[in-house]
């Protein structure tokens, strides 16, 4: 192992570490978010995954700011600052539930969001600082991280969710502030090898006009795909919830369904760069595009509990190969010079996206159920699908 991929591993791990403790207020704000909405609002339910929606919109807000912020400070003091965000946010949620208001909450999940913009810097960063031969790994492990996300999350809210009775998921909310406290610790571990940053300072002198970089049709088939994979995915996981009460059965059941779709969002990071270096990025893509198939598939067989988690652990599976796979074609496309304009223009297209998905996914359970939330996934796949066909055969030409 070389000098440079041992220091690269280091820093993955760190990054990792930061994602599991730092990322699990995602879960929080994704799995109780609708249905604390649910609880706020009155005779009216149709807005009730809005404050999900505000925690994606925050994440597309955020976007260009956190780059920009992390450019200029550098990635540990600008992460440490994305964490202070994160726990505004909690305080924010749990006040707002304290009061019984609405958009209070909403906005505090957009501060969450936000905060979790920072937090989705974490895999660039990790790529940034790998070999090339080692960059799909690299954002690998820092996913990885997510697997302890995954339990941490929805265990959290199993067990702090009536802390503060009668005031329901108010306890859930401020365990973010702990959380983000403990993965300013972690962050304070990451190496500067130069002012503002953990990498030399780069030369600007190469950098292209982003139009340019984004016009790339293997930059334009990435984020197809990483926009297909990602809304999808939260398309259908911010109803599940929902659908899963509205089946009779109870609000743990639905965290735990959360909590299993989570840990298959990130369990597979472990071997998914090793599949990458193997089988190309763009076959993986596809395979998480045909996982993502599948869950609409046995979501539409019925609503039995064992339906509901198959169908959200397909999900998480089908994300996690759609979007590391998109994000590593995404880190072949631009130079050093190039990444802090490009990374916060792709999160921000990412997450706007994300966020209109999160709202609309509220509207369209409560008007047309949760069999045409998965109905929705076969076109935006096929989309997706069609994308990976037309770069390989624009590949194809190209090298003939």
């Amino acid at each position: 192992m070389t000098g440079g991929e041992r220091e690269a591993r280091r820093t993955a791990y760190i990054l990792a570490a930061s994602q599991a403790i730092i990322g699990s207020a995602a879960p929080i704000a994704l799995s109780i978010g609708g249905l604390a909405g649910f609880y706020l609002l009155d005779t009216d339910k149709s807005l009730a995954t809005a404050p999900v929606t505000g925690f994606s919109v925050g994440m597309a807000l955020g976007a260009l700011p956190a780059a920009a912020i992390i450019r200029g400070l550098g990635q540990r003091s600008g992460f440490m600052f994305g964490t202070a965000v994160t726990a505004a946010g909690g305080a924010i949620a749990t006040l707002a539930l304290f009061r019984s208001e609405f958009w209070l909450f909403a906005f505090g999940l957009l501060i969450i969001g936000i905060g979790n913009a920072f937090v989705q810097q974490f895999r660039f960063a990790a790529a940034d600082n790998a070999p090339p031969e080692f960059k799909a790994n690299a954002i690998s492990f820092v996913l990885a991280g997510g697997i302890i996300t995954a339990i941490l999350g929805p265990q959290i809210v199993i067990f702090t969710r009536e802390l503060f009775a009668p005031i329901m998921f108010a306890g859930s909310f401020a365990a973010i502030i702990g959380l983000s406290a403990v993965g300013a610790v972690i962050l304070a571990f990451l190496r500067v090898k130069a002012s503002g940053g953990t990498v030399a300072a780069v030369d600007q002198s190469d950098a292209r006009p982003l139009m340019e970089i984004i016009s790339q049709p293997r930059f334009a088939a990435a984020l197809i795909c990483g926009v297909g994979t990602y809304t999808l995915m939260s398309f259908v996981m911010t109803g599940a919830p929902l659908a899963m009460v509205g089946c009779g059965f109870s609000p743990d059941e639905a965290t735990l369904g959360i909590s299993w779709h989570v840990m298959a969002m990130f369990g597979p990071s472990f071997f998914t760069g090793r599949l990458i270096q193997r089988f190309g990025a763009e076959r993986i893509v596809a395979l998480g595009l045909f996982l993502l198939i599948g869950c609409a598939i046995v979501a539409l067989s019925g609503i039995a509990l064992w339906q509901f988690w198959t169908a959200l652990i397909l999900l998480g599976l089908g994300w996690n190969f759609g979007f590391i796979g998109s994000t590593a074609i995404v880190a072949d496309t631009y130079r050093p010079s190039e990444k802090g304009k490009v990374q916060g223009f792709h999160d921000f297209v990412l997450f706007g996206a994300v966020a209109f998905a999160s709202l609309m996914s509220g509207a369209v359970y409560n008007a047309y159920g949760w069999e045409m939330l998965n109905w929705i996934v076969f076109p935006v796949c096929v989309i997706s699908l069609a994308a990976l066909a037309t770069l390989s055969l624009t590949h194809q030409r190209q090298t003939t």
